[in-house]
């Protein structure tokens, strides 16, 4: 059955908004016809060059023009769109090249030195795009394709407990469902200008340009390191609509950049991907002290974020909470939630489970699925879990404090660095390739409450950090990378015969109760 597609929240407004700007990239500026035009003359040379229309496209690249037009031509052929980072370690993009069974990649500029190798991983057609799009030849006026409600719009990957990425999935149906939430909930139309904080692959992107151009609004890419002083950014470029990890919080007012009153002309600020404290949001509400605050909380699998808690005007009415973080708040329209503890009866304290038409089908590897669905009282089901009936189990816990619903930490080893989910055992997986290295763990570890990194505590042959490190580099994206390696001639075991992880991590400084939500 068709339906609404991911590409129709950008064609209904390039056809009512033909000549009003739909992206900015530092200086440039691109209309929505232009920009429509564009992903038509692409789609067209890229059906061409592939002989027929793609299942599945690949996006190897940066923050160019060619990269969004790119990402609307794969959406308008119909094609399942998979973004990939440009500048990432190679080896996990030709395995997520390769587990997403791509028949097309496309780079840009900043992704060609890695498309050959991409490509072939996963035995796909390589496109190098250029710069400039006008010499792909002329448009040919060809109609988006139609798809399928429960078609696939994109996957994402996710760090996997298993050692490897997980694939996510995400329906045109569940993007649709997201979408018209967020476009009651959030006032915006021609003239405003929304920030974009984030990378392809980290799905508060598609708020940023799905939910902007599906408004007539504009999307504007912050240019160079602009993007770490919000302020500059914000003044410079008119942004109206911000989103971002709450890191960057912490970040502007290491540097000073953060003032009280700096912002006056932002209003409305999203925060997500992270736990919100008070602190930061004190900072930012000082510093935009005309911008609404939200706090967003939603797994990739239930589609950018399904819960929301607006910050009250008056500092006097800001909730307490027992870890200083702002609570998640209630779920969006499309979404349900359900609490229960470890016996699986409705609780005021326990694991949180969603469904709803945001919530995803399954992962892109079955296997994966495996304990990650349930029934309302947390039995497994005998068989498919795909229908709405099922719950999908966050593995985090949570907690009702004053009315409103707190993130309090995670079940299971999953942390979250700078916005990003990681799975310890990922990181572990690649070290543990050494063959000097008899075992590790990799534990989460702060300095201070808004500086976390990872460090990895080794046994085997004592010289190995820097070895290490470059291993890891060349496996791991920036954010996975530990920033500390330790040699232990044994690891501490709990009564249990198991490495004690907690007491590792407490000796690196984790507050374990204070973990983000996400």
């Amino acid at each position: 059955m068709t339906g609404p597609s991911l590409y129709d929240w950008f064609a209904r407004s390039a056809a009512r908004h033909a000549d009003l700007p739909a992206l900015e990239i530092g200086g440039r500026s691109w209309t929505y016809g232009e920009l429509e035009r564009a992903a038509n003359r692409l789609g067209a040379a890229l059906r061409r060059r592939h002989g027929s229309t793609p299942r599945r496209m690949g996006l190897l690249t940066g923050r160019t023009f060619s990269s969004y037009a790119g990402y609307l031509a794969g959406l308008r052929l119909g094609a399942t769109v998979v973004p990939l980072h440009a500048e990432g370690p190679p080896e996990r993009n030709r395995l997520v090249a390769a587990t997403s069974g791509l028949d097309l990649v496309l780079a840009d500029t900043a992704g060609t030195g890695r498309l050959a190798e991409v490509a072939e991983a996963a035995g796909a057609t390589a496109v190098a795009l250029p710069a400039a799009l006008d010499g792909l030849g002329p448009e040919t006026g060809f109609p988006p394709e139609p798809v399928g409600q429960n078609d696939v719009a994109y996957i994402l990957f996710t760090s996997g407990s298993t050692g490897l990425p997980k694939g996510v999935p995400v329906t045109h149906a569940n993007v649709d469902a997201y979408l018209r939430s967020c476009s009651m909930r959030y006032p915006m139309g021609p003239g405003d200008r929304l920030s974009h904080n984030f990378d392809l692959t980290f799905d508060p992107s598609v708020f940023d340009l799905f939910l902007g151009w599906g408004k007539g609004a504009t999307v504007v890419v912050p240019a160079g390191a602009e993007a770490l002083r919000p302020s500059v950014y914000v003044n410079r470029r008119r942004i109206t609509h911000w989103f971002s990890v709450p890191s960057a919080i912490s970040f502007a007012l290491r540097t000073g950049d953060l003032r009280p009153g700096s912002m006056p002309g932002l209003r409305w600020t999203l925060f997500g991907g992270d736990r919100l404290t008070m602190r930061q949001a004190k900072a930012w509400s000082e510093a935009a002290p005309n911008s609404v605050i939200e706090n967003t909380y939603g797994p990739t699998e239930v589609t950018v974020f399904c819960m929301v808690y607006r910050l009250p005007p008056e500092p006097r009415d800001w909730p307490e909470t027992s870890n200083g973080t702002l609570p998640i708040g209630g779920p969006l329209p499309s979404v349900r939630h359900l609490i229960i503890d470890e016996a699986g009866r409705p609780a005021d304290e326990g694991e949180l489970l969603l469904r709803g038409p945001q919530r995803f089908p399954g992962y892109l590897a079955s296997s994966d699925d495996i304990g990650r669905f349930c029934h309302g009282d947390g039995s497994q089901p005998r068989s498919d879990h795909s229908g709405h009936e099922h719950w999908y189990r966050t593995g985090d816990r949570v907690g009702v404090q004053g009315g409103e619903l707190v993130h309090l930490g995670r079940l299971d080893q999953q942390i979250k660095i700078r916005g990003y989910r990681v799975e310890p055992g990922e990181v572990e997986a690649v070290l543990r390739q050494h063959p000097a290295v008899d075992d590790v763990v990799v534990v989460p570890a702060h300095a201070a409450v808004s500086d976390r990194g990872l460090v990895a505590v080794y046994t085997g042959r004592r010289d190995l950090a820097a070895e290490l490190a470059a291993l890891a580099r060349d496996s791991l994206p920036a954010y996975m990378l530990p920033q500390r390696f330790e040699h232990r001639p044994s690891l501490p075991l709990n009564d249990n015969g198991k490495v004690h992880r907690k007491l590792l991590a407490d000796e690196f400084g984790w507050e374990s109760d204070a973990q983000e939500a996400g």
